[in-house]
């Protein structure tokens, strides 16, 4: 039993030397003593393992102390350099306070001076940005730019020659602004193509080249562009002329708020013409147009019809026999065929004739009056369809734009227009084609009660 006892105690201490050391427990002891030499061996290199571990320990804490020593000297030399500067800046602060003094003890009363030439170039820089002139003479600017920037650093003050050329600047931009002149400058066409062109300056008002397209003048990136849309009208004929004329005096349409934009050019640009306002009726509108020519060929085709038919009537009262190419004719046709009939009868028959001829006179009368007025109420549906079709976009994307707004309710009354556009003429045409057929009626209304009043008066005789 104790032998047993010997081999459990020594398997636990095989146990313990495998752990501690896994390399040494893969091999297994055959005896005692190979077991008592694995374990002198595990005991020294533990040993080893400690002091090389306690080694570094103290070699780290050395390092240690040797990075506080410099990160402190570090510091201190920080702290000294720090010092010195603050005594610097102090002293830089106290030699600008002194040398602004100086400043402007020896300006004196030229401090007011140099404000005014200070505001007189910023205002010069804003107007040549926006000028026309520009463009003849593009560097302008950078003297300004220049300029402007020496007397807001206060360190040096500006030239005689310097503040000449202010004066030269405002001088030519006045001279300038009235004259006309040409020359040659890139200018992108519509289409975005650069070329060099012969263009004329008017003023400072507007650009015109050589083809009569009026040219706009971009300050952002200095550059001259054609206008995407030129005016309507004879603007386009005058340009073209002053573009050709040498000398003498040749009408153009100055633009009076060139200097400021252009506004009033933008605005007679962005007008629409006749045809964008016909077509902004919509599908209303082309009815309204239609049932104008309609109403316009009516009249033109009676007023034609009853012109002839009055030759003829006047034909027939010159002559002594009827002629049934005309209304007269045949209303005279019913007294000659019939000579001996009575009076009374004689009357029915020339009425029946006259009834006969009235529906030929007045054709397409009626037709005229409906047409006048349905014409205002087809405009009145336009412009109410126009109406809720805006307020349905205001109510989607909200009144922000006016301009917008203005445009849709411009729009929906342009069928208010051609509604009484289409009226007014038809009410007009439809009195006159009406007076003509009244005309020949009442000739044959005369005629026939003439004949009558003779026909009574023969048989009385007899």
């Amino acid at each position: 039993m104790k032998r047993n006892l010997f081999k459990a105690a020594v398997l636990v201490v095989g146990g313990a030397i495998a752990m501690a050391s896994p390399v040494m427990a893969e091999d297994e002891a055959k005896s005692l003593d190979e077991l008592l030499k694995m374990v002198k061996q595990g005991q020294v290199s533990d040993a080893r393992e400690q002091r090389a571990r306690e080694q570094r320990f103290k070699n780290a804490r050395y390092d240690q102390e040797k990075m506080l020593k410099e990160a402190k000297a570090t510091l201190d030399a920080e702290e000294k350099r720090s010092s010195k500067l603050e005594n610097t800046f102090e002293e830089n602060e106290s030699m600008i306070l002194e040398r602004q003094r100086q400043l402007k003890e020896r300006l004196g009363t030229l401090t007011e001076l140099f404000g005014h030439l200070t505001s007189t170039a910023g205002d010069m820089r804003s107007n040549f940005q926006s000028s026309l002139i520009s463009v003849q003479f593009p560097n302008r600017e950078e003297f300004v730019d220049q300029l402007i920037e020496k007397m807001a650093g206060a360190e040096e003050l500006p030239s005689i020659e310097e503040i000449e050329r202010i004066w030269f600047e405002i001088q030519r931009e006045m001279t300038e602004s009235g004259r006309v002149v040409k020359f040659r400058t890139t200018v992108t066409s519509a289409a975005g193509e650069k070329s060099e062109q012969e263009v004329v300056r008017v003023g400072t008002f507007n650009l015109v080249n050589s083809e009569g397209e009026y040219l706009q003048y971009i300050a952002e990136n200095g550059t001259v562009q054609v206008l995407a849309r030129q005016p309507n009208g004879p603007y386009m004929s005058w340009a073209e002329d002053l573009a050709s004329a040498s000398s003498g005096v040749t009408p153009f349409g100055v633009d009076p708020t060139g200097p400021t934009g252009g506004s009033y050019l933008a605005a007679l640009i962005d007008s629409p013409t006749l045809t964008e306002r016909w077509h902004q009726g919509g599908v209303v509108g082309y009815v309204i147009s239609a049932v104008g020519v309609l109403a316009l060929l009516i009249a033109v085709w009676r007023l034609i019809v009853l012109s002839i038919e009055d030759m003829k009537v006047n034909r027939q009262l010159k002559s002594s026999s009827a002629n049934e190419d005309n209304c007269l004719g045949r209303v005279l046709k019913v007294h000659e065929n019939n000579p001996s009939m009575d009076s009374e009868t004689l009357e029915l028959k020339l009425s029946e004739a006259v009834l006969k001829e009235t529906p030929r006179l007045e054709r397409s009368l009626n037709l005229l009056k409906i047409i006048a007025a349905v014409a205002p109420l087809l405009g009145l549906l336009g412009t109410v369809t126009g109406m809720i079709i805006t307020f349905q976009a205001i109510t989607i994307f909200g009144a922000g734009d006016p301009k917008a707004m203005a445009g849709g309710i411009s729009g929906a009354l342009v069928t208010t227009v051609l509604g009484l556009v289409v009226a007014i003429p038809t009410v007009l045409l439809h009195t006159f084609v009406s007076g003509r057929a009244k005309k020949i009626l009442h000739v044959l209304d005369e005629q026939s009660t003439g004949i009558i009043a003779e026909h009574t008066e023969g048989r009385a005789g007899n």
